[in-house]
């Protein structure tokens, strides 16, 4: 049995190749990054000679140094060919590695967030993601996983509690519990690969994601909202400089944009500019219904201003109605126009 195992595991390898090659091509096309032969596993033989196996250790070495992070994780997440089975293999690919780099560990983070989210039910409640969970959902990569965590990486669950607490996508990308998060992970170097600390960065990572989602869409849905509001009002174009659009951008073309916004965020939340954008064009949004709202309260503060000097000359104040209004209205309109082009917000750390 023991004589044996060398051999077993030489094939188990091997499989794993042939079946990572076909992903390695098709991700080396999309980016148009050039690949060395690698004639057996082109060739897709079934029973190669130990030369061979130790010659695609060599090209997946070589191709992985050349396959950027931000590579992997757009391909797989567009592409057909990603699977249970994929994404395992990718995984076992990387952490059988004898020695990994951060750009290793940063794909493995990735792709143990990918690996979750795909084994794991739809409709699945967050309170159900604990440390439990996670581990057993990731036990085919992983193994049974003892959760004892490190004491650096406990700060994890504050950072989850705070950003649940966020009320909107600007709030959490300002407090930059994404960026202490990788720090968090950055800081474990390779004890990262401790597998109780890679359940725990898996569960934060999935759980920020849908943070992070909720946040977006309500943002999404508040511009839209708010949008339709100043149709409603008659109003046409917007001043939208602050958000890297037009200074008098149609509201129409605004609406068209957020509905392909709706499409392009569906995938990983670093999407830097386009973000900042976002988040900029819903305080536009906002401070121009805020106007709205003052412009069309100030006529009707004037006819009651009017309508209380009537009564007062006519004796009505003392025993009658009062004569102090109902509520205030604020002189000032809010400029949100001035607001500077440059006040804008940190692309979101990936996590």
């Amino acid at each position: 049995m023991t004589e044996t195992s060398p051999l077993n595991e030489l094939g188990a390898e091997w499989q794993r190749a042939r079946q990572l090659h076909p992903l390695y091509a098709a991700l080396a096309r999309e980016f148009v990054i050039e690949l060395p032969a690698c004639s057996d596993l082109e060739a897709g033989v079934d029973a190669p000679p130990q030369e061979s196996i130790e010659q695609a250790r060599l090209w997946f070495q070589d191709v992985d140094r050349r396959i950027q992070v931000y590579q992997l994780r757009q391909f797989l997440q567009t592409t057909s060919l990603t699977s249970e089975e994929a994404l395992r293999n990718l995984l076992i690919h990387h952490l059988r590695k004898a020695e990994r780099t951060d750009s290793d560990r940063d794909k493995v983070d990735f792709l143990l967030v990918q690996y979750f989210s795909h084994c794991a039910p739809s409709r699945l409640e967050g309170s159900d993601v604990d440390l439990t969970y996670v581990a057993q959902m990731l036990e085919p990569i992983l193994g049974a996983v003892e959760l004892t965590l490190p004491d650096q990486i406990k700060p994890l669950d504050s950072l989850l509690a705070e950003a649940e607490a966020a009320n909107g996508l600007n709030e959490l990308l300002t407090s930059r519990i994404l960026e202490k998060g990788r720090k968090l992970k950055t800081s474990c170097g390779q004890d990262y690969f401790v597998p109780a600390a890679m359940v725990a960065f898996t569960r934060f990572s999935f759980l920020m994601r849908r943070i992070f989602f909720r946040l977006m869409h309500q943002d999404l849905n508040g511009i839209l909202d708010g949008l339709r509001q100043l149709e409603g009002l008659g109003v046409k174009t917007l001043d939208c400089r602050r958000a890297q659009f037009s200074a008098e951008e149609p509201v129409s073309r605004l609406r068209m944009i957020c509905q392909s916004w709706k499409v392009m965020f569906h995938a990983e939340y670093s999407t830097g500019q386009p973000l900042r954008m976002l988040v900029d064009l819903r305080t536009v949004i906002d401070n121009a219904l805020a106007s709205s709202a003052k412009a069309n309260a100030q006529p009707q503060s004037a006819a009651s201003s009017e309508a209380q000097a009537r009564a007062a000359a006519a004796g009505v104040g003392e025993g009658g109605a009062s004569s102090e209004p109902e509520f205030e209205v604020a002189s000032g309109q809010v400029d949100w126009s001035a607001q500077s082009s440059d006040d804008v917000n940190p692309d979101p750390s990936n996590s």
